[in-house]
């Protein structure tokens, strides 16, 4: 064959050649797998790494959002009775009034015996009833003030008792499990003047 037969085939071939890197091109240098394959390889287990912290990461705030989700639910079914005991408050302070003002004549007829058993088994029967739900009254007569039970609404001078300590109940306080529910509302001694 001439050189001449070969020259339209060679054009035609390196037109059709045009762009691709002479690394790649037949006769050319052979690639260099070290650098490229190694990068490649590198590259990869980077994204592997930052991919497996973000999947941690994600796990984390799930199981955090499960353990949040389920106290809530806890608090929800554990204070649910809240306002509903917050409101039957009343009828249990008004129940106590009644029967504190019953005079011991009344107490003794026989004609309103049965009456006063009455109220004083509605009395017994709403605390049972608190009881069941975790409400429970606050001690406050003879302890040290306490803000976070106690509202203080007026201060008696006294020789008797320690200035700050509770000396009467004007309200009974309640607590519904470990949170409070109202505060007693009490009177507190301080000096004599």
């Amino acid at each position: 064959m001439s050189d001449d037969s070969k020259r339209p085939h060679d054009e035609a071939v390196e037109k059709e050649l045009e762009g691709v890197p002479q690394e790649l091109r037949d006769g050319g240098e052979e690639p260099r797998e070290d650098n490229g394959i190694e990068h490649a390889l590198a590259a990869l287990r980077a994204d592997l790494d930052a991919a497996k912290q973000e999947v941690l990461y994600a796990r984390a705030d799930t199981q955090n959002v499960r353990r949040r989700l389920e106290k809530d639910v806890q608090d929800a079914r554990a204070y649910a009775a809240t306002g509903f005991a917050r409101d039957i408050l009343s009828v249990s302070d008004n129940l106590a009034r009644a029967l504190d003002a019953l005079p011991a004549e009344v107490r003794a007829d026989d004609k309103l015996k049965g009456f006063v058993t009455g109220i004083e088994a509605t009395q017994r029967e709403v605390e049972k009833v608190f009881a069941q739900h975790g409400v429970t009254r606050i001690a406050s007569v003879g302890l040290p003030l306490d803000p976070n039970q106690h509202q203080a609404m007026m201060e008696v001078p006294s020789s008797d008792h320690e200035p700050g300590t509770v000396v009467s109940e004007l309200q009974s306080g309640y607590m519904i499990r470990d949170r409070l529910l109202r505060p007693a509302m009490v009177t507190v001694a301080k000096k004599p003047d």
